[in-house]
Parts: C-alpha cells; structure tokens; sequence
C-alpha cells in the first residue's frame, strides 16, 4: 500500500490482548502478539513502513518488537527487509496440536474410516478463513494425499471447511466470509460470496460437502462435520483422493461411511440427535442413519 500513516487505519490489538486489564498488561507484549496477528492476516511479508501503518505505531516502538520476535524465530526478514512469520511459531502450533485431546479421542474412528475406504483421512477445525490440519491417516496405496498436519487451506475451496461453515450460525457465516479474499486456484473453485452461499445450502441438505477439484485437480473430497454437545460444529473428518478413484459412482458409498463415523464421533463428544436444533435438524436426519 502506498497510504500515508495515519492511525485511523490501525489495527485493533486482538480481542485476547484488548479484554486484558490492570496488573496483567503487559504493554510491550501486547504490542509484539499484535505484530504476530498483523502478519498473520497478511498474504505477503511486510516492511517495517507498513506494519507501522497498519498497528498506527512509531516506527522505533515497532522496530523494537520487530527485533525481540525475530531473536526469538517467531518471525523472519526477508532478503528485501520485509517481516513474516516464522517457522518457530510452525513448531509451536504442531505441539499445540499434538496436545489437544481431540485429536486422540477421535483417532481411533478416523483410523477405521480409512481401512472402510481405503483412501486418506483427515481431521481439521476451523480457524478464521481457513481449514488446520489435526491428523491425517493414510491407506496402504502408491497414490497418497501431500498434505501435512499442522497446515492450513481456505475454508471456501475445501471440503472440510465448507462442512464446518455451513453450519454455524448465520451471523457467523456472515462475518467469515466477509473476511474471505477469494482466489482461483482451478477453474471449479468457488470464486463469488453467492456461490459460496449456494454451496453451503447445498452442504445444509444433504449433510455433508465436496470439493470437487476446486483447490487442486486431480483431487477430490468429501467432508462432514462434528458436533459437540450444545450441537455446534467444532471439527470436520474428510476423505480426500484422485478423482478418479473417488467418483460419482464410489462417492455416495464414501458418503455414507463418512456420515456414520462423524455421528459416532459426535456422540462420543455428547451430542445427542434427540436435542434437535432449527440450524442442523437437516444433518440430524443425517446422523440419525
């Protein structure tokens, strides 16, 4: 961008840091952990003159934060003196990832799914406008999934986020997809806000989604979502794998063992199909086999 400075165009500190009052603000850190979030909302690496801009802060207090991160590999700088983030923050996601006790609750359903179907599994939450990777199981095949956990997708061109947006609520939905910078990656990728809407109805009756294509060709995904006790969709399990494996023909069998494992999933989490909810009864009949 090429705007003068000028704070009105600052970004707010994250709620996280902004609800943080008295003794526990630490100011010098709030500002770091806004510099973290500032460059992880953006697409490319930032120069010092933009993140300035964006936080509305001098460019010595930045400078300072700037340097702190990248002693810590938190971030890095680029050969032209531009900030991104950096690969300390993968290595502390993986672990966080690897400590959550969903993962492991899971793990054993999302297994047998993948023996059923003999094709790749995996298991992600929604995180803003994209998809993270929990866990991934893979069958015994030549021809496996390159994804890895830990990683990230957008929610509007994968299964599982499509499964997972549909149903939240609709205030929700709204404000995600306002967030979205839709790109094309080939040319079945849902591109408009409309188009995604459609998807998500589409997603909203028969239960689950597919990415048909729409971030890599040659690749094909059925995802459905998993639900909580207070019916709200916290996670997602896909089957992913070649098109030509996956088809119209195999899809509605992958359909039916992936809709029987994220029910079994979400009632091991407490979700019972008898505390029916206006916004998901359409999944319920679903889940209900």
């Amino acid at each position: 961008m090429t705007a003068s400075l000028n704070t009105s165009f600052a970004t707010p500190l994250p709620d996280s840091v902004a609800n943080i009052d008295g003794p526990y603000q630490l100011h010098s850190l709030d500002r770091a952990i806004s510099v973290l979030e500032a460059l992880s909302e953006s697409d490319s690496p930032l120069s010092l003159a933009e993140i300035c801009q964006r936080m509305g802060l001098h460019k010595s207090t930045a400078h300072r934060s700037l340097m702190v991160l990248e002693r810590s590999a938190l971030i890095e700088r680029t050969q032209d003196n531009r900030f991104r983030l950096g690969l300390k923050l993968y290595e502390l996601g993986n672990r966080a990832v690897e400590q959550i006790d969903l993962r492991a609750r899971i793990h054993p359903f999302f297994r047998r799914l993948s023996m059923q179907v003999s094709e790749t599994v995996h298991l992600s939450v929604l995180q803003k406008t994209k998809v993270v990777y929990l866990d991934k199981v893979e069958p015994n095949r030549r021809v496996c999934m390159s994804s890895k956990i830990g990683t990230s997708n957008p929610v509007y061109c994968t299964s599982m986020g499509k499964a997972m947006l549909a149903f939240q609520a609709e205030e929700t939905i709204e404000q995600i997809i306002a967030k979205i910078k839709f790109t094309r990656y080939t040319h079945k990728t849902l591109y408009t806000r409309e188009m995604l809407l459609k998807a998500l109805e589409r997603v909203r009756r028969r239960g689950y989604a597919i990415d048909d294509e729409e971030i890599e060709l040659g690749v094909r995904c059925i995802g459905a979502p998993i639900f909580n006790e207070n019916h709200r969709a916290i996670a997602a399990v896909s089957v992913s794998g070649p098109s030509s494996r996956i088809t119209s023909q195999s899809l509605p069998a992958i359909a039916k063992h992936l809709l029987s494992c994220c029910r079994e999933i979400s009632a091991s989490l407490g979700m019972r199909a008898k505390k029916r909810h206006h916004a998901i009864s359409p999944l319920l009949r679903h889940y209900e086999g």
